[in-house]
């Protein structure tokens, strides 16, 4: 969980990741803060880094507490650190009631999970769900086709101005084939590693399909800022 308040763009939703090893009373307390300044704070709960349902009332009470009235809900690392193992557990304890509540999307798959399973997780998930949040990924042709296949609206997962290098590392940890395929087929010369990727142009591809856009920045929130900016996003 990474969130500095003087850096953030002029947007409303901002979403708060809650790492492998982050302490949730932290998450919470930042969401606090966020809720105060005026946005909608929106924390991540990674079911297998939560350790048990006394942890989980905890964070949930702490983060209503604090005014949060939306909340992903996702898988998380790969081990569980206690007793939850997939988010499906965490809405079946009903604490998320009277919440918007955002699930995860895979257009290009997981590593850890298959597809079928993965599949199977979202028709379980879909009736506690507001809406999905995509991995993100580079090849529209991926996320089209997830779109078409969905009943709920479906926020894209993008990032803000990276270096291709960077974006060909963040997707082989989440396992995006098909972008990782796409970022080294549209790669003309080794420079081109260097340069910052435009998030315009998915944005472009995908008009008519969605509206919604959930940015990942990476480390990035100066560059991200500005794009936004720029092109009057925020």
């Amino acid at each position: 969980m990474r969130t500095n308040l003087l850096n953030l763009p002029k947007v409303k939703d901002v979403y708060i990741t809650m790492l492998p090893g982050d302490d949730y009373k932290e998450v919470a307390k930042k969401a606090t803060e966020l809720v105060k300044s005026g946005f909608n704070a929106v924390p991540h709960f990674p079911a297998r880094s939560i350790k048990n349902l006394e942890d989980l009332k905890d964070y949930v009470n702490r983060c209503k507490g604090g005014g949060v009235k939306q909340a992903l809900l996702i898988g998380g690392s790969s081990q569980p650190i206690g007793d939850f193992h997939c988010s499906l557990q965490l809405l079946e304890t009903k604490l998320f009631e009277g919440w918007k509540i955002g699930i995860a999307g895979h257009p290009e798959g997981s590593p850890d999970i298959s597809d079928s399973d993965l599949e199977k997780a979202m028709i379980d998930k879909k009736p506690y769900a507001d809406y999905i949040v995509t991995q993100w990924v580079m090849n529209a042709d991926s996320i089209i086709k997830f779109i078409t296949k969905q009943k709920l609206p479906v926020h894209v997962g993008i990032t803000g101005p990276l270096k291709i290098s960077s974006l060909l590392k963040f997707a082989n940890i989440v396992g995006a084939k098909n972008s990782i395929n796409f970022l080294k087929s549209n790669m003309t010369k080794a420079v081109d590693l260097l340069k910052p990727r435009n998030p315009n142009d998915i944005i472009e591809k995908l008009k008519g399909s969605t509206e919604n856009f959930h940015i990942y920045t990476f480390g990035g929130l100066t560059e991200t800022n500005k794009w936004l900016t720029e092109n009057n996003y925020a």
